[in-house]
């Protein structure tokens, strides 16, 4: 499924599992570690795939903060920061709370600033979500009989 925009395709994301409940994640050139923390059976070797993907959503505002200044020929650090909350019921975030420091913005680029970190892409698709399939595929199985 696709939007009305113009749709380019990201490259695949792997996830191979390394036991326990640690799976190395293959994105572009770079291998992440996900994990789950110690009190959840994992070895906490890296974060969780639910903070990763409240990092997504961070990263995601700091960068789009970081590009409006650089836009606009500002300068000074952007910091994000989150916190989170699951439901555990329905097993889903229930919330998320981004907080961006930011240098002094001139009073007639503040609501441009606010506007391009509500709208950087993580947070477009959490908002309008995008079509996602789960496709199971197994492996054949081993004809069984004499050898």
């Amino acid at each position: 499924m696709t939007g009305a925009g113009l749709i380019v395709r990201g490259r695949p994301i792997v996830a191979r599992h390394e036991g326990g409940h640690q799976f190395t994640l293959r994105i572009r050139e770079h291998e992440l570690i996900v994990d789950q923390p110690r009190g959840s059976g994992g070895e906490d070797a890296g974060p969780s795939s639910t903070e990763l993907f409240v990092a997504s959503l961070v990263g995601c505002v700091a960068h789009y903060g970081h590009m409006f200044l650089a836009r606009h020929g500002l300068s000074g650090d952007i910091t994000a920061e989150a916190d989170w909350s699951v439901d555990l019921v329905s097993e889903r975030l229930s919330a998320v709370e981004v907080r961006l420091d930011a240098p002094a913005i001139p009073v007639e680029l503040e609501a441009g600033f606010r506007e391009a970190v509500d709208h950087c892409l993580v947070h477009n698709s959490l908002r309008s979500a995008p079509y996602v399939a789960i496709e199971v595929r197994h492996a054949a199985a081993a004809e069984s009989g004499p050898v």
